[in-house]
């Protein structure tokens, strides 16, 4: 059973850094792309992050040069090191993996950055 569970999630001040991790239940190379999405109150939810199987990444311009998505194959784990937040960085962030043209997503951790 494909599960992924986000963790890392919290409360910071403008500027600060969070490291997001999301454990997978499988071997995460198996995976076609893992990634990141996010989702602030009301608005849809917004891709963020992705890494591919070959490990290339791609990141959305409002975090491109501030997010940075890795993974560590041993862990079966997926990062997002976010640096510099803004209070607009505030959302629900979920992470995601597309597996055999499915696509699975994990339960969310809340990002909140005060001004």
């Amino acid at each position: 059973q494909v599960q992924l569970v986000e963790s890392g999630g919290g409360l910071v001040q403008a500027g600060e850094s969070l490291r997001l991790s999301c454990a997978a239940s499988f071997t995460i190379f198996s995976a076609n792309a893992m990634g990141w999405y996010r989702q602030a109150p009301e608005k849809q939810r917004e891709w963020v992050a992705t890494i591919t199987r070959a490990g290339r990444t791609t990141y959305a311009d409002s975090v491109k040069g501030r997010f940075t998505v890795s993974r560590d194959v041993a862990k079966n784990t997926v990062y997002l090191q976010m640096n510099s937040l803004k209070p607009e960085d505030t959302a629900v962030y979920y992470c995601t993996a597309r597996v055999a043209m499915t696509d699975y997503w994990g339960q969310g951790t809340q990002v909140t950055v005060s001004s």
